[in-house]
């Protein structure tokens, strides 16, 4: 009987010892921590920022357990663009331990982006990961996202972002010069006589309701005594940018598109000492800032220029700035009781062919297909003496979207010579 209880006593407690060993040998939850993180083989998780990631980056983030792809969400994973605090949208799957982060569109250049993950990104046990952020810059000078296109000039007259290059015979007289700083690289030189690039179907780079145009002109004055038609699209028809023979100021003429559906043209006129609605103006100018003719003359002959034009159809209001700074505006807002342009909606190409056709032309008011004003000497672009750019362009940038001025000034400060 002895014996027999003692073998009991001794089966219980090996059966015991059995089950806290395997009590024990059971998977304790295993808190999430972050392995690794980059963009391609560029690593966003060491001691020092990044400058060079790319546009459109695949960053793809590493962690010691497997990640619950339910709280892998746009809440518990932002990216966040440090310049104005945009959230910028993100696709973002899970496989296994690996989290894979991409924009939905291509982000700005030169611009300072955070990435944060929070603690409700959870393990598959449920265990939370201890929040962190990481920044990055991305590659090149600053330029705000949303391009549709962007001609640099680098030996070519293509565009950078989108599809419109010139036509194969739309360059003439087209030479390849240094630009205003070594990042630049180079500008395209106009003769002032015959040079021209022509972009087929401009009509669609400016059938929009928010817009914007930015470029670098440097007017070239040797022998220019008459005015410097520097890019169009169909003359007032489209877009227009001119800088007067003077050299005391310059103008926009662009087409808007009515409530109705027809177009009309408007001037974003600035000469030298410009006025606004408070100081005998225009009643739906709403700024303009007075800039004596000495200064203007400088700032638009022979030096480098940064100019920007917006137009934002929530505000309808369009805006001129140089180098960075504002210049002027108006708000259709601001017409008089029933003018059809406080219905303005957008822009619009309005052209006919054959008086215009819709070719955007840079070096002339418009493409030489156009016959408009073929007879004036200073419009027709067979005259020599007519309003030919002389001088050089460069980064040519059109969004469908108005900046901001935070960011054309970002964007200034990030080129200027």
């Amino acid at each position: 009987m002895k014996t027999k209880t003692a073998f009991i006593s001794m089966l219980l407690t090996f059966m015991m010892a059995l089950f806290i060993i395997n009590s024990c040998s059971k998977d304790e939850p295993v808190p999430l921590k972050l392995v690794s993180l980059a963009a391609g083989s560029i690593d966003l998780n060491g001691a020092t920022s990044p400058n060079n990631v790319p546009v459109n980056p695949v960053i793809t983030a590493t962690f010691n357990t497997n990640v619950d792809p339910a709280t892998a969400t746009s809440s518990t994973i932002t990216l966040v663009q440090n310049y104005d605090g945009a959230n910028i949208e993100l696709n973002i799957s899970v496989d296994g331990k690996t989290v894979t982060i991409s924009p939905k569109s291509e982000l700005g250049h030169g611009a300072l982006y955070q990435l944060t993950i929070t603690e409700g990104l959870k393990s598959k046990d449920g265990e939370p990961l201890v929040s962190l952020t990481r920044s990055f810059t991305t590659e090149g000078t600053f330029v705000p996202s949303g391009q549709v296109a962007h001609w640099g000039f680098e030996n070519n007259a293509n565009d950078d972002v989108g599809t419109w290059n010139a036509k194969s015979d739309g360059v003439v007289d087209i030479s390849y010069v240094n630009s205003r700083n070594a990042a630049a690289g180079k500008a395209a030189s106009f003769n002032g006589t015959t040079s021209i690039i022509e972009i087929p179907n401009g009509d669609q780079l400016i059938n929009t309701h928010d817009f914007t145009i930015s470029f670098w002109v440097k007017t070239n004055s040797a022998d220019k005594t008459s005015g410097h038609f520097v890019l169009g699209l169909g003359a007032f028809y489209g877009i227009q940018f001119e800088i007067f023979g003077g050299y005391d100021g310059a103008k926009f003429a662009i087409r808007y598109e009515l409530g109705d559906g027809s177009t009309a043209s408007e001037d974003m006129w600035f000469p030298s000492n410009a006025t606004d609605n408070t100081n005998g103006g225009w009643q739906g100018w709403d700024f303009a800032k007075p800039i004596p003719t000495d200064q203007m003359v400088t700032m638009l002959k022979d030096n480098w220029l940064h100019v920007v034009y917006t137009y934002n159809s929530a505000e309808r209001k369009g805006t001129l700035y140089y180098n960075g700074e504002k210049m002027k505006s108006f708000d259709f807002d601001l017409w008089p009781d029933n003018d059809p342009k406080r219905t303005v909606v957008g822009l619009k190409y309005g052209g006919v062919a054959p008086e215009v056709v819709n070719e955007l032309a840079f070096g002339f008011i418009q493409s030489r297909a156009g016959t408009l004003w073929d007879n004036e000497s200073w419009g027709g672009y067979d005259f020599p003496g007519a309003n030919h750019f002389k001088g050089l362009l460069d980064d040519v940038r059109i969004f469908h979207k108005a900046l901001t001025a935070t960011e054309i000034n970002l964007m200034y400060n990030s080129e200027k010579p």
